[in-house]
């Protein structure tokens, strides 16, 4: 019987032969992750339970959203983590100083690998699929219940297959290729389906563009965002995983062509309201970010640092840089990056989600208008509910802050 990705994941962890869509089916899982926001109340429903964790090596736990803790609260939810990974032995539980964000550090550290079946209770964990793995997000009933147990059960998803073609522009990246594709399908164009990305142009995508890619498979309705595996895949893991994995692969049978993306913006107040940046007009902004689980990785970095050396912010311009991991920010030391950020006049601060949900580190006012690299700008998502939230790529982004409007990098001066 012929398969999708999403199928020979979940049927070999069903230990079945084939599934097919629809179907229901219990799973076991080869990893359970929680953050500082979601981890507390899923310990919480777990101790309920009565039982020992299932398997303290394949649980990953980390406190990313509030931390450096911001206020007593999040310093509570912190403390929950800590003392629950210390009773039960985590093996991965990383904390300040040891963090990063949660999506940038399970596949910088190789805790995810192709052919893996893995739940999070945070709604981009659909970005490991870039490894060629199933993932996606949970509630913290069900996170408990995988806790407890390590299973969980699925209805078999439909695969829309995105199929790429062609070279991929300049001054385009992996935020582009998903928010024009979230542009075409709405932001319930995929609901409870697999993406699977295939054809000659995922050749075009960096690890960074896949990665972006699959994490905003959410910001579609998708249940999961998987990549092929190939030999970009096979390189990338290969110098992080020491454990056998099982890649999968799949027949394609649908279209859509990489070669016709402009550099795109979705505007307020859905990920979906995309336009092409040429089309937009003159639109001045107070605030960047270029960080977050979407475009806080080496690669995004490197391409503000590229458009930013030798330049200045705009005067009306707040622009903050937020690395996604402690690895990234050394070697955005060890490059002199953040020394061009400085020079630029950026804020660059630790690896934190913090204003992608309004957290902190860059909230909003009533009417400022920010353009940043995260994933979601719904209505009051970074601050104010009368602020507005513009997302792009950190090629946007970067030539935005110096131009104190949406701008791409061929109108910097």
């Amino acid at each position: 019987m012929s398969m999708t990705m999403s199928e020979k994941i979940l049927a070999r962890h069903a230990g079945l032969e084939s599934v097919e869509a629809g179907q229901l089916v219990i799973c076991n899982l080869d990893l359970v992750m929680a953050n500082d926001v979601t981890g507390p109340p899923s310990i919480k429903e777990f101790e309920k339970i009565g039982k020992p964790v299932f398997d303290a090596n394949k649980i990953a736990l980390i406190p990313d959203h509030f931390q450096p803790a911001k206020d007593i609260k999040s310093a509570d939810l912190a403390k929950a983590m800590r003392e629950f990974a210390r009773k039960n032995k985590i093996k991965h539980y990383y904390e300040a100083g040891r963090v990063g964000i949660e999506h940038v550090i399970l596949p910088e550290f190789g805790i995810v690998a192709p052919g893996m079946l893995i739940i999070g209770a945070d709604s981009h964990t659909c970005t490991y699929g870039a490894v060629n793995a199933f993932s996606t997000g949970v509630g913290t009933t069900d996170l408990a219940v995988g806790l407890a147990t390590g299973q969980a059960w699925f209805k078999v998803p439909e695969a829309i297959n995105v199929k790429l073609t062609g070279k991929k522009p300049k001054n385009i990246g992996g935020k582009d290729v998903i928010l024009t594709l979230i542009g075409k399908i709405g932001v319930d164009g995929a609901l409870y389906k697999s993406l699977e990305f295939s054809g000659d142009g995922v050749r075009e995508l960096s690890m960074t563009d896949r990665l972006t890619i699959s994490n905003m498979a959410i910001e579609a309705g998708g249940k999961a965002g998987i990549f092929p595996f190939d030999e970009l895949t096979k390189f990338y893991v290969g110098c992080r995983v020491d454990y056998e994995y099982f890649p999968v692969a799949a027949d394609e049978d649908a279209k859509y062509c990489l070669s016709e993306l402009k550099p795109v913006v979705a505007l307020p107040h859905l990920p979906e309201n995309v336009k092409p940046v040429d089309e937009l007009g003159e639109i001045k902004i107070n605030q960047v970010v270029i960080g977050s689980c979407t475009n806080g990785r080496l690669e995004d970095l490197h391409i503000a640092a590229g458009i930013l050396k030798g330049r200045k912010i705009h005067p009306d311009v707040r622009c903050i840089i937020i690395p996604g991991s402690q690895e990234i920010y050394k070697e955005a030391i060890r490059c002199k990056w953040i020394d061009i950020f400085i020079d630029a006049g950026c804020v660059v601060s630790c690896p934190t989600c913090g204003p992608c949900l309004g957290g902190y580190m860059g909230i909003l006012s009533a009417g400022e208008r920010c353009v940043s690299t995260t994933n979601r700008n719904f209505r009051g998502r970074m601050g104010h509910v009368d602020s507005e939230v513009y997302l792009a790529g950190p090629h946007v982004a970067a030539a935005s802050a110096i131009m104190g409007k949406i701008a791409t990098p061929d109108e910097v001066i």
